[in-house]
């Protein structure tokens, strides 16, 4: 047994052979049946023996073919970060794009994708529009109003770059606790 996960094509391979033997197991029933009781017993694993046979030669055929991966939002992140790592911004930046693209509601991405415009300077402007994407659909992550606080104070807009400052303060201490009775 292989430490690592089957794939779809593998899996499809040993369901194929599953099916198969299934097959011959019900058309030998039969057989088996006339020759140790004398008359022709299991009625329908003929039947039985056809679609077991049927389903097998469909799994080997889906086993045989190739699909292209269908991407994966999270995927994408994960890949974009690595490239973003690897220095590669302007890629990262491309792939988190995409991972918006496939799922709008990933605030991560629009937060990476903000990251990656203050590192590459020159797009503040977009890194905020970024962060307060990740802030509408994460309204109660402390991080993401420090993150808008820096582009604003990049900005030179140090009335917003405060508010924000307070708001992640808000969020990190939590919201007033009415005492229980």
């Amino acid at each position: 047994m292989s430490p690592f996960p089957l794939t779809r094509q593998e899996r499809a391979r040993q369901w194929s052979r599953t099916a198969w033997a299934m097959a011959l197991l019900f058309a030998s029933l039969p057989v088996a049946c006339r020759i140790f009781v004398g008359a022709w017993g299991f009625e329908g694993a003929f039947e039985v023996s056809c679609l077991c046979l049927v389903v097998g030669t469909y799994l080997h055929f889906l086993s045989r073919r190739s699909l292209p991966a269908v991407p994966d939002a999270a995927t994408v992140l994960d890949r974009a970060i690595q490239l973003a790592i690897g220095g590669q911004t302007d890629d990262g930046i491309l792939l988190l794009t995409e991972a918006i693209r496939l799922n709008p509601r990933l605030w991560q991405a629009f937060q990476y994708r903000g990251e990656l415009y203050l590192m590459r300077g020159g797009s503040v402007g977009a890194a905020l529009d970024d962060f307060t994407a990740a802030i509408r659909l994460a309204p109660e992550e402390p991080h993401l109003y420090v993150l808008r606080g820096r582009a604003h104070l990049l900005l030179g807009d140090e009335m917003s770059a405060r508010d924000d400052g307070e708001m992640a303060a808000r969020f990190q201490i939590g919201p007033p606790r009415t005492p229980q009775s």
